[in-house]
């Protein structure tokens, strides 16, 4: 058992020299004690992580802006309804305002139509009793009135609750667009602050890499065993090759995953939603064994990441900020569902 000696404690000399190199260390420049910049690598690993977790967010902002963009088409639907009726509402105070008059004529106005003529007519009907003495003309005429006047009110409610919807999705989409713009700004600092060199390190790396991986985002022509619509769409997102992924775009000079697929398709004639996650949903799920050219392709989950299956396997999709539209292997990425359009 080894022994433990208590230290002899330091004498002045000892303690003279402590203190000088504690000294000469809290003199040194600051600038020598901050953290090394990063790596290349580093960088190029950060950017990476950054532009991958933008794109949970960017499909989270499509969705929002589809909402969106259909509020607004209900909303001035509803504001339209609204106009018109109370232009109905209008006409027909102005028909009735003539027998207002004639019966101020035969001697006096009718107490219950100066109700109306100030404009509150709304409660007119809830006194019933007032109806018999009025004529069978004039009864019809605020029965009438009373009808439109309640469905202008029901038009105002249901015109004002839209623009409230539409209200919170515009800050939702907001939000969400911080979001991702936050990533992508995070990214280009990384970015900015290589030199030019380094810059050429990185994309040469990166292409070696996406070669070695099998992708390729060079122009090509489609000569797989598609055949129909299937075949349509993939020829329309060969034409695409080379063009840059962008966040919320669909086209016709950049895409994001789900733009791409959705403009494929839609120029063979399908219409498909907006999302990854729409998507997902609405087609007809299918097994990776049975997979057929033309199939979407979803990875990592159902929201994330999609593209489309060319056959051979190999699929073709728009994958991130700072790459272009290419073709890799199906199993490049974490393979989740396949879905048929």
């Amino acid at each position: 058992m080894g022994t433990h000696r208590r230290p002899k404690p330091p004498n002045r000399a000892r303690i003279a020299t402590l203190g000088i190199a504690a000294g000469a260390v809290s003199l040194l420049p600051t600038q020598s004690q901050a953290a090394p910049k990063p790596t290349v690598d580093e960088v190029r690993k950060q950017v990476e992580q950054l532009y991958e977790e933008a794109e949970a967010p960017t499909e989270e902002f499509n969705a929002v802006s589809e909402r969106q963009k259909k509020l607004q088409r209900e909303a001035d639907g509803a504001q339209d309804r609204l106009a018109r009726k109370q232009q109905e509402v209008n006409e027909l105070r102005e028909k009735i305002g003539p027998l207002a008059a004639a019966q101020y004529r035969s001697g006096g106005m009718d107490p219950s139509v100066q109700l109306f003529l100030s404009g509150a007519p709304d409660n007119y009907l809830d006194q019933a009793e007032m109806l018999d003495r009025m004529s069978s003309r004039q009864a019809d005429a605020l029965q009438a009135m009373q009808a439109k006047q309640r469905e202008l009110t029901q038009e105002r409610k249901d015109a004002q609750k839209r623009l409230r919807s539409l209200d919170e999705t515009r800050a939702k989409a907001a939000a969400k667009k911080v979001e991702v713009q936050s990533k992508l700004t995070e990214a280009r600092k990384l970015l900015n602050n290589l030199t030019a060199e380094q810059r050429t390190r990185m994309e040469a790396a990166q292409e070696r890499d996406d070669a070695s991986a099998g992708a390729s985002d060079s122009s090509a022509s489609y000569d797989g065993p598609a055949g129909g619509r299937a075949k349509t769409a993939i020829e329309f997102a060969y034409a695409q090759l080379g063009k840059p992924y962008e966040w919320g775009s669909t086209g016709p000079n950049s895409y994001d995953c789900s733009g791409l697929v959705g403009a494929a398709w839609r120029a063979a004639g399908v219409s498909l939603p907006r999302t990854v996650q729409q998507m997902y949903d609405a087609g007809r799920k299918v097994s990776k064994s049975d997979l057929r050219p033309g199939d979407i392709i979803y990875w990592y989950n159902n929201t994330q990441h999609n593209g489309m299956y060319v056959g051979d396997g190999k699929a073709i999709h728009a994958p991130r900020t700072g790459k272009n539209i290419e073709v890799v292997p199906l199993d490049s990425m974490p393979f989740f569902a396949a879905s048929r359009p």
